[in-house]
């Protein structure tokens, strides 16, 4: 009795052994895999973190890249065109002025321009004169000029016309523009091609 009771604990202890290593085997392997799961989702995930920053970086390099080209290319222009404009200046500031702030030259270019509006058609003008020649312009608008033109002419002075002078139909509906800006704006137009070719080859 005491022997078929010993087998019988024998028997079920050996079930139950084994029964458990089975068990604790199955929950073994199990683990193995979802750690090797995990352990493979996180190496997805650190190379696509990896990949993104190295593209994050590329994609910064080639915008920093882009931005200094850009900067140094428009510093370069920059720099062409100040000495471009000193260059232009130079050549027509200072006789431009000169011609167009004396009374003399603008009465004579004054004249000639009215009398060519008033041969077309007979309108009242307009003159916008530089205030720093008035007391030699009114009179000669007033008196000269009005004789000689068929239709009426006033004069305003502005001090924002260097010299020269700008001339319109009274009804405003064009003007010419003949101050020593617009003067040496235009010049300067046709100045600036040669001066570029001459100084840098464009």
């Amino acid at each position: 009795m005491d022997n078929k009771l010993q087998e019988l604990t024998d028997k079920l202890y050996k079930e139950g052994l084994s029964k458990g290593k089975e068990e604790g085997e199955a929950l073994l392997a199990k683990a193995e895999a979802k750690a090797t799961e995990i352990v493979e989702a996180a190496q997805r995930k650190a190379d696509e973190i990896i990949k993104k920053a190295e593209k994050d970086a590329k994609d910064y390099q080639v915008k920093v890249e882009g931005d200094v080209k850009m900067a140094a290319t428009q510093s370069i222009q920059s720099v062409k065109r100040d000495i471009e404009n000193l260059m232009v200046s130079g050549m027509i500031g200072g006789k431009a002025a000169s011609a167009l702030s004396s009374a003399d030259f603008v009465k004579e270019v004054i004249t000639s321009v009215a009398k060519n509006f008033n041969s077309q058609e007979s309108v009242d003008l307009e003159l916008t004169l530089p205030e720093s020649l008035r007391s030699e312009l009114e009179p000669f608008v007033n008196g000269e000029l009005s004789k000689a033109l068929s239709s009426g002419v006033t004069a305003k002075f502005s001090g924002k016309i260097a010299g020269g002078f700008r001339i319109a139909p009274k009804d405003g509906s064009y003007f010419i523009d003949l101050t020593s800006e617009a003067f040496e704006a235009l010049i300067g137009e046709y100045l600036r091609p040669a001066t570029r070719k001459l100084l840098f080859g464009e």
